[in-house]
C-alpha cells in the first residue's frame, strides 16, 4: 500500500506526499529498488517530466539512477527519449556511466536522443560521455546514421562538427551516411553533407556502389534530378567511372544484370497475362458472331413452312435451308467480307492463345512484339466485323448517312493505328542509333562526323 502511494506521488510529482512517505518509512526508496517489478518511481517521475520530484529521489537514493526496467532502460534512457534536458543533467551527474548502458534493443541514451532529435540532450550527453557517441546500434548504424534514417536534420547539423572524424563511418552493409541519405531521399541532409570537406563523396559500400550508384539504382522519384545535380557538383561519380577494385566492378555488373533480368521477366509476365485475356475475349466474340450471324438464320426450308406444309414460291425466290444465314442470301457480297474479317480475327486470337500456352521460351521482347502485332490484327478485324454487322443490319432507307459515319469511324481508327506505328518506329530508330553509337569507337565517331561535314561542304 505504501509503495502504491509512492508511485501515485511520482506520477503526479507530489513532493509533499513523498516527504510524508519518507517520514513514515525512511528506507522506502532503498527497498523499492529491489521490490519494484518493472519501473521504479524514478522512471515514473521522469516519464512525466517532474524535475523537482526527480531531484528529491536522487537526494535520498542516487543509486536509483542505475536501476533498469524490464526493457533494460534506465531513467536516463527515458529522459533522453522524452527530451527532458534538465532531468538528463541530474541523472547523468548521479550516474555518468549509464550513458554507456544499452537497452534491450542495443541503444544507449545518445542513440535515443538522436532518433527523437533532441538537440539539447545530445549536446549535454556528448559533453558528459563523448565516447558513448562512438557506439553503434544493430546493423552497424552510428549516431549520424540514425539522424539520417529518422530524418533528424537539425540534430545531424549539430553532431557533424562534433563527430567530424567519424563522418565516413560505415554500417554493416558498408553504407556511409551519404549512402543512407540518398537511399531515403533526404535532400536537406544531402545538400548539407556535400558541403562538409571531410566527407568522402565517392566512398564505396560492400556492393561496390558509390552514392551516385545508389541513386541510379533506387526507385525513381521526383527528387532524383535535384539530388543528382548536387552529387555531380560535388564531383561524385558512378563506381564504374572511379578507380575501384575489379571485384567491386564485377559485383556491380552482376547486380545490374540481375535487376535487368528481373525487370524484364516481370514485364514479359505482365504482357503475357494481358495478351491472354485480350485474345480470349476476342476469340469468344468472333465465335459467337460466327454461330449467330447478324439477322439470324432461316428457320425452315424453302417451300415448307414451320409445320412442314407446302407453301407457294415464285421463280425469283432464292433457295434456302433451315439454319443458313439469312444475310448470306440477301447480301452475299457483304456477307463474304463480313466472314473474312471475322475469321481472321478468330484465327489470330487462337494463334496468340496457342503460342502462349505452347510452352515455347518466349522470353525476349522481340517475340512479345510479334504477339502484340498479331493482337493488333485481331483487334482491327474484330472492329471491321462490328462495322460490317452494323452496315448489314441497317435498313436501306437509312444507308445514305451510314457510309459517311462508317468512313469517319474508320478514319479515326486508322489514325490511331498510324500514331501507334509511328511511335514504335521512332522508338525503334532511337534504340538502333544508341546501339550504333555505343559500338562506334571515338575515332570512328570522329571519322563519321568528318565525313558528314565534307559531304555538306561539297553540297554547298
Amino acid at each position: 500500500m505504501t509503495e502504491k502511494r509512492l508511485y501515485d506521488a511520482a506520477a503526479k510529482g507530489d513532493e509533499t506526499a513523498l516527504h510524508e512517505l519518507l517520514q513514515e518509512d525512511p528506507l522506502l526508496l532503498n527497498r523499492v529498488s529491489y521490490t519494484s517489478p518493472n519501473k521504479t518511481p524514478l522512471h515514473v517521475a521522469t516519464i512525466h517530466g517532474h524535475l523537482h520530484f526527480v531531484e528529491q529521489i536522487l537526494n535520498h537514493n542516487p543509486h536509483l539512477a542505475e536501476e533498469l526496467d524490464s526493457q533494460q532502460s534506465s531513467a536516463l534512457h527515458v529522459a533522453s527519449a522524452k527530451g527532458h534536458v534538465e532531468i538528463v543533467k541530474k541523472l547523468s551527474s548521479a550516474a555518468p556511466d549509464i550513458c554507456m548502458l544499452r537497452d534491450s534493443q542495443g541503444r544507449n541514451p545518445l542513440h535515443l536522443a538522436a532518433i527523437k532529435g533532441h538537440i539539447r540532450v545530445l549536446e549535454e550527453l556528448f559533453r558528459v560521455a563523448p565516447i558513448a557517441a562512438q557506439e553503434k546500434v544493430k546493423g552497424g548504424l552510428s549516431l549520424l546514421h540514425l539522424c539520417v534514417k529518422y530524418s533528424q536534420f537539425e540534430a545531424l547539423k549539430i553532431l557533424v562538427p562534433m563527430m567530424n572524424e567519424l563522418l565516413n563511418w560505415k554500417n554493416d552493409d558498408g553504407n556511409t551516411i551519404l549512402h543512407m541519405a540518398i537511399r531515403y531521399k533526404r535532400i536537406e541532409a544531402i545538400k548539407f553533407l556535400l558541403t562538409v570537406a571531410e566527407l568522402e563523396v565517392n566512398a564505396v559500400n560492400l556492393n561496390g556502389m558509390t552514392a551516385l550508384d545508389v541513386l541510379i539504382q533506387s526507385r525513381w522519384d521526383f527528387k532524383d534530378s535535384e539530388i543528382e545535380k548536387s552529387l555531380k557538383r560535388a564531383a561524385s561519380f558512378g563506381a564504374l567511372e572511379t578507380n575501384i577494385p575489379q571485384h567491386n566492378n564485377q559485383n556491380i555488373q552482376d547486380n545490374s544484370c540481375k535487376r535487368l533480368f528481373k525487370n524484364q521477366a516481370e514485364w514479359l509476365e505482365k504482357k503475357r497475362n494481358a495478351l491472354m485475356v485480350v485474345a480470349s475475349l476476342i476469340a469468344t466474340m468472333a465465335f459467337q458472331v460466327a454461330v449467330n450471324p447478324p439477322g439470324g438464320v432461316w428457320q425452315d426450308d424453302e417451300g415448307v413452312d414451320s409445320q412442314e406444309d407446302p407453301i407457294n414460291t415464285d421463280l425469283t425466290h432464292q433457295n434456302h435451308r433451315a439454319g443458313i444465314a439469312i444475310i448470306a442470301r440477301n447480301d452475299p457480297l457483304q456477307y463474304t467480307g463480313f466472314y473474312i474479317v471475322n475469321t481472321i480475327s478468330f484465327i489470330a486470337s487462337l494463334s496468340i492463345i496457342l503460342l502462349l500456352i505452347s510452352g515455347l521460351p518466349i522470353r525476349r521482347k522481340f517475340f512479345m512484339w510479334i504477339l502484340m502485332l498479331i493482337t493488333w490484327i485481331s483487334i482491327t478485324t474484330i472492329a471491321l466485323t462490328y462495322l460490317n454487322s452494323i452496315y448489314m443490319l441497317t435498313p436501306h432507307d437509312d444507308k445514305n448517312l451510314l457510309p459517311s459515319v462508317l468512313a469517319s469511324s474508320m478514319l479515326v481508327w486508322y489514325g490511331l493505328m498510324a500514331l501507334l506505328l509511328i511511335g514504335h518506329a521512332i522508338r525503334l530508330i532511337i534504340k538502333l542509333v544508341k546501339k550504333l553509337r555505343k559500338r562506334l569507337t571515338p575515332r570512328q565517331t570522329k571519322m563519321v562526323a568528318a565525313s558528314v561535314v565534307l559531304v555538306n561542304n561539297i553540297g554547298v
